[in-house]
């Protein structure tokens, strides 16, 4: 047998340096969620710097050949419970200078390991051949590829001084700050108070997403004054630098050079406060990241902690709630279970994934679903959780989770939103999750797991002749409005809302106790989805002409599972989203049997053939506009574009797109796009970032007359309208076609299994969390949290996920 050394020489060549822009996994396996602190620790492969566990890198080595790997194992050292903790300098967990996140030390030892007889040899050694000292350096000293994620995750950006801080306006109204005893000055809050530095106001801070926080005094009287900074008291010492000042027109924490002196203005000495309160960007951090169990849905109740096989948590990755709460309820239906853990084992995904595991969607989802379901990972490990009480310190178990950074990090690669470290819609992101799974199995549509969840949508519609048409789509989600007008409450609404009229007359606040939603039945939500709505200017091929049209739908196939999603957000005046504060009823069972479709029924008489409403190929612009604007020396082609892009409402406004329009691209491009250019592309773009497609966005201009305003109405009173389907549409054959051929069907009977919920305003803020039936009974998903629940929140979910019954 070979000396170990002459073994490592001998293989040198697969030995190579890593470059500055290789990609180099260090902190977890690629194809487990193994680490350097699991029980075998991590082998790097040093030929092609991907992480493999001890259970995995055999499987490397007969797949590549490569023989020599990088051992790195961490055990944990003791450390004294009397620790001090670091003053943070960032907002930021585990880096140098971030929040102490109390974790244990742990010690690192490297080996050189030689497969497939794991012949070791020890590193650092002046023994081992340089080309190996110089790679294993390498990699060492890089910042792994997990790690920069993480750091770019939590790193955050520096303050900037306020543009409004050094000619701030400071009133001489008398008056003086005391050192303590504050209260906001509209209400009897205590806590979270922001002096108004203009005009010395102490008003409350806003309303967090969990109730807690203020009663948005201090942003109101900032509406009504237009007074722009204010400082929160309780942060202020004789570090000034660390006082959180707020700018309300930045809409940021800034920095405000003349604090010393603004402060000053109104008797303030900061140089005898002391800190009372968390700065702005520490209590993001903590609500980012430490939810309680007493601020869920659930809140005030004994959590009964999960342990075992399906009842691992995921890890947050920095506002990553919206992909774990969805992941979880996913990996809870048969079709993923089956497709990525009960039918593929993590070796045999490995065996058909390219030389980088870490870009394949199936290797990376037979990873997250074999971390999920098979209990490796869900083991309780203790935690002290009270260090001060030195007789008797109290520890809990808890789970440390998985974290789902690869994942993440593939799934979010197309998507530019995902892959931010905000919060997003976990609508958007299932949606977007349930495109990649096809994409990856297209062509092989009977093992797509994704096809589970999708079923056929008919849209029936009846013009004034008498006649119909069909049109048929498919869809992954049945989205649906919550008509309010159909809550089951409506006395104690209206009860309500009286105690509230006489509370406000009376200065007082309404407890939260006090307050009533609407309860709306989810029969009623359903109902609403398949009544008769009516279609105004809809083109008739009957009649040949605009008329108004009546539309009904109903679904052509029931999906194995259905999955309902509440509109609970609507958009208020300057398209502000808001969430409906209301309550639906869902009940364990449902049946939409009555929701078929029955397509073309005996005497209907289809619309004929035919194509949409014929239009000119020129839009056409009013002459007495064109005519008056090219008087003034304006181009003709000019003066027809801004007549058309203004619906020819006027000189006035066709002069106003004139001059400033002169500078766009497409300025002097013929007037021949049927009809598109009648659509202002600004327009176009500003409904772009509103959230909505392009071609949608474009209808809904269109149908609107260019009006902004009306298209946003348009868009959420036409939720059916497509890229891809137009209102105008004729006749479609209604049998089956291969649209929905193939697509799973049954009875129309379902259990509900899952429930997504959300806390906060919108989307794009708050938390989201998991509720799924597991084993008969209850189970809450919050993050790396797993636990029986008490009292799952069947009346406040954002997604309802139903299993579609056998008999």
């Amino acid at each position: 047998m070979l000396d170990p050394m002459d073994l490592l020489r001998s293989n040198l060549s697969r030995v190579r340096i890593p470059e500055p822009t290789n990609r180099i996994y260090k902190q977890e396996c690629c194809i487990s969620f193994d680490t350097p602190r699991s029980e075998g620790g991590l082998f790097v492969d040093m030929n092609t710097f991907l992480a493999f566990g001890k259970d995995c890198v055999a499987w490397n080595y007969e797949k590549t050949g490569n023989p020599v790997y990088l051992h790195i194992k961490q055990t944990k050292v003791l450390v004294p419970e009397d620790r001090p903790l670091k003053k943070p300098t960032l907002v930021a967990i585990g880096v140098d200078g971030g929040f102490d996140n109390n974790e244990p030390e742990y010690e690192e030892t490297h080996n050189i390991v030689l497969l497939p007889d794991y012949v070791t040899l020890p590193f650092p050694s002046v023994e081992l051949p340089e080309k190996v000292r110089l790679a294993v350096d390498a990699i060492l000293l890089a910042e792994g590829a997990e790690r920069k994620e993480q750091l770019e995750a939590w790193t955050a950006e520096k303050k900037q001084v306020s543009a409004y801080a050094t000619n701030l306006q400071q009133i001489d109204n008398g008056i003086i700050i005391p050192s303590s005893g504050w209260k906001c000055c509209k209400c009897d809050k205590r806590e979270n108070l922001w002096l108004n530095l203009t005009d010395g106001m102490i008003l409350c801070g806003r309303k967090n997403w969990d109730g807690t926080g203020g009663n948005n005094h201090a942003i109101e009287h900032y509406k009504e004054t237009g007074y722009p900074l204010a400082v929160k008291l309780g942060t202020i010492t004789a570090d000034l630098e660390g006082a959180d000042v707020f700018s309300y027109p930045e809409d940021d924490s800034v920095l405000d050079p003349l604090l010393a002196q603004h402060l000053a203005f109104f008797g303030i000495d900061f140089s005898s406060l002391l800190k009372t309160e968390m700065t702005t960007a520490e209590r993001e951090l903590d609500q980012n990241t430490n939810f309680d169990w007493n601020r869920i849905q659930e809140s005030g109740q004994e959590v009964e902690l999960i342990f075992g096989p399906g009842y691992t948590g995921l890890v947050n990755l920095g506002n990553s709630c919206y992909m774990a709460a969805t992941m979880q309820v996913v990996f809870s239906t048969h079709s993923f279970y089956s497709g990525y853990f009960k039918n593929q084992s993590l070796k045999m995904a490995f065996e058909k994934a390219p030389a980088d595991p870490t870009v394949d969607l199936n290797m990376q989802l037979t990873k997250l679903a074999h971390g999920l379901l098979s209990g490796k990972y869900s083991v309780p490990v203790t935690e002290e959780k009270d260090h001060t009480n030195a007789i008797a310190p109290t520890t809990k178990l808890k789970q440390e989770g998985i974290p789902p950074r690869m994942f993440k990090a593939l799934i979010a690669a197309s998507h530019p939103e995902f892959s931010s470290m905000r919060q997003q819609d976990a609508l958007e992101f299932f949606l977007h999750f349930l495109d990649q799974v096809e994409r990856v199995h297209s062509g092989r549509p009977e093992v797509d797991p994704a096809r589970s969840f999708k079923f056929g949508i008919e849209d029936r519609i009846m013009c004034s002749s008498g006649k119909v048409a069909y049109n048929r789509r498919l869809d992954y989600i049945l989205s649906l409005n919550i008509p309010l007008h159909a809550a089951t409450n409506k006395e104690e609404l209206e009860a309500f809302q009286k105690l509230k009229a006489e509370k406000i007359a009376e200065g007082k606040e309404v407890s939260s106790d006090e307050i009533v939603r609407p309860r709306v039945p989810l029969e009623a939500c359903l109902a609403s989805f398949s009544s008769p709505e009516e279609i105004q200017d809809f083109y008739s091929t009957g009649l040949k002409a605009k008329t108004t049209a009546v539309k009904s739908a109903g679904l052509t196939s029931f999906p194995d599972y259905l999955v309902l999603h509440m509109r609970k957000f609507v958009m208020e005046v300057g398209w502000v989203p808001k969430k409906l504060d209301v309550y639906i009823d869902v009940p364990d069972i449902i049946d939409i049997s009555h929701m078929r479709s029955k397509g073309l029924q005996p005497g209907e008489e289809l619309l004929p053939e035919g194509g949409e409403e014929e239009e000119p190929n020129e839009p056409v612009a009013d002459e007495s506009i064109v005519f008056q604007l090219v008087s003034m020396g304006f181009n003709q082609l000019h003066c027809q574009k801004a007549a058309i892009n203004t619906s020819n409402t006027g000189v006035e406004e066709a002069m106003n797109w004139l001059l400033s329009h002169m500078d766009d691209a497409d300025i002097d491009a013929p007037i021949s796009q049927g009809g598109q250019c009648a659509v202002d592309q600004s327009k176009v773009d500003m409904l772009i970032s509103f959230g909505f497609q392009e071609d949608t966005a474009r209808k809904a201009l269109k149908a609107s007359g260019g009006d902004i305003e009306k298209a946003t109405d348009w868009i959420f009173n036409n939720p059916d309208a497509s890229a891809s389907s137009d209102m105008d549409a004729t006749t479609s054959d209604t049998a089956p076609t291969a649209i929905d051929a193939g697509l799973p069907d049954g009875a129309g009977r379902y259990r509900l299994i899952g429930i997504v919920s959300h806390i906060g305003t919108s989307t794009q803020c708050g938390h989201y969390v998991a509720h799924i039936l597991k084993d008969g009974r209850w189970v809450i998903f919050n993050d790396d949290k797993v636990g029986a629940s008490v009292n799952p929140p069947k009346d406040m979910g954002y997604l309802y996920f139903f299993e579609r019954l056998s008999s």
